[in-house]
């Protein structure tokens, strides 16, 4: 037991920087990568049939599959990123109770999302920029992915989260990136052979209510196993040991971290409704966009998931130099992977468009339109890629040095201040390509707003330093 213990502080407080940082995220860049693939699966899927209607569908439901995320940041983020600090100073005992808390409450929450949204599913489908066209497609995929199966899938997250701050990368990374395989597997089978035509959203809606519950449950398995040597825990009995202070810090991070998550999927919201103001043909291919765009963010996310324990570990320790390495280390590695994919995307925009909607298929001519929006968006946004990492990179590590405050205050910024009148802005003057172009401004804009924060908070922990 003490042997693993050992073993992941050196991975976290002596192991050079470059081979901690390679052992802790290439596990969760795989694992986003595999994720993004099983999400985008859907979509792939659904766009051999070429109907772009069933392709808008699936862009209004991505917010409400987002706020899964959103929702697993409150309790995995915030309690995985607490956990991190806790073995920093060798407090095990209060990691347990603080991992069993996090457990629970996301289980809690994410019961209550599966029931509000089984409430009033129609409303809010209507509200994310559904049609009359597009809504019973909508309507089918949220009850399955959403009203059943947000329960395991938000639990799956939190776990996850929690494993990876506790040392266990690869676990963790096991465990969805089963799912997200599985997935590709079950997606065709359900779509085209085991249900009619016409109901290809619902047979993708199956296929991934089903490989978010076996992932849940191998996380589960791994999240118990891990526990025999890990200071993580998900026995009831901890909760009434949590004192208050330590559920302040879960939300003091996890609040800023779901609201930073729930405000990128409101902006997405608002996309989506002045898009769909077009025509549906813009929604749709602003919706193939957002799914292709994700490759480099979802390389950079895992990046700075698996940055996050390392320096929320030497941040609590003391050792700020290394923690300070850690940072830049991982700030050049996401800025070399933006930059490669500015390059390709531009190069590579309509055949990664044709991807996403078969022009063969189906309704061929509102393919074609909806495959040219989607290239010209393409080239438009791909230049926001660098801006975006730096804003997710600085999130994470104030997030990782439990600045709650400072994590709230640029989700704020970034996306109420910036990026969402941005768009109103420039759709108005310029059209779709200006809504387009909103993102590499607003990005660009929450950048150097978040660079001076983090710069703010490193210059208070000198100023600590200096004066102990």
């Amino acid at each position: 037991m003490k042997k693993t213990n050992v073993n992941k502080r050196e991975l976290f407080a002596s192991v050079p920087v470059p081979k901690a940082l390679y052992t802790m995220a290439i596990p969760t860049v795989i694992s986003q990568m595999i994720n993004l693939i099983y999400n985008m699966v859907d979509a792939f899927y659904i766009g051999r049939t070429g109907n772009s209607y069933m392709m808008a569908a699936t862009t209004v439901t991505l917010t409400m599959v987002m706020m899964n995320v959103a929702l697993s940041n409150l309790f995995g983020i915030g309690g995985g990123s607490l956990v991190a600090r806790l073995m920093g100073v060798n407090n095990t005992g209060k990691a347990k109770q603080v991992s069993a808390f996090s457990v629970y409450g996301s289980l809690c929450v994410a019961a209550l999302y599966s029931l509000l949204i089984g409430l009033f599913l129609d409303p809010v489908l209507r509200f994310l920029g559904a049609s009359e066209a597009t809504l019973g497609y909508a309507r089918s995929y949220a009850s399955i992915v959403i009203v059943i199966g947000s329960v395991p899938s938000i639990l799956s997250l939190t776990l996850a989260h929690l494993l990876r701050n506790a040392g266990y990368s690869s676990q963790a990374s096991m465990g969805l990136s089963g799912g997200g395989i599985l997935n590709m597997i079950l997606d065709p089978l359900f779509m085209f052979v085991l249900l009619p035509k016409g109901q290809e959203v619902t047979g993708a809606a199956i296929a991934t209510a089903l490989s978010n519950a076996a992932a849940c449950a191998y996380l589960i398995f791994a999240y118990r196993a891990a526990s025999r040597e890990a200071p993580l825990s998900s026995r009831p009995s901890e909760l009434k040991k949590i004192e208050r202070a330590d559920i302040k810090g879960v939300l003091a991070v996890g609040v800023p971290s779901a609201v930073l998550t729930g405000l990128f999927d409101a902006a997405n919201i608002c996309l989506n409704i002045i898009a769909a103001a077009h025509n549906d043909l813009v929604l749709a291919g602003m919706g193939i966009v957002m799914k292709v765009e994700r490759i480099p963010n979802a390389f950079n996310i895992g990046l700075c998931q698996g940055m996050l324990p390392i320096v929320a570990y030497n941040y609590s320790s003391g050792d700020h130099a290394r923690m300070k390495k850690v940072i830049a280390t991982a700030r050049n590695a996401g800025l070399v992977v933006s930059a490669l994919s500015i390059a390709l995307f531009q190069l590579l925009a309509n055949p990664a468009s044709r991807l996403f909607l078969s022009t063969s298929a189906g309704d061929t001519e509102t393919a074609l339109i909806t495959v040219g929006y989607a290239a010209l968006f393409l080239r438009i946004r791909c230049v926001a890629s660098p801006v975006q990492f730096i804003n997710y990179h600085t999130s994470y590590c104030m997030q990782a040095m439990g600045n709650g405050r400072g994590t709230l205050l640029h989700a704020f910024v970034r996306e109420l201040v910036f990026y969402m009148p941005f768009m109103a802005l420039l759709d108005r003057l310029f059209g779709e390509t200006g809504l387009a172009a909103a993102l590499p401004v607003g990005e660009t804009c929450g950048a150097v707003f978040a660079l001076y924060l983090l710069r703010r908070w490193l210059k208070r922990i000198g100023e600590r330093e200096l004066s102990a």
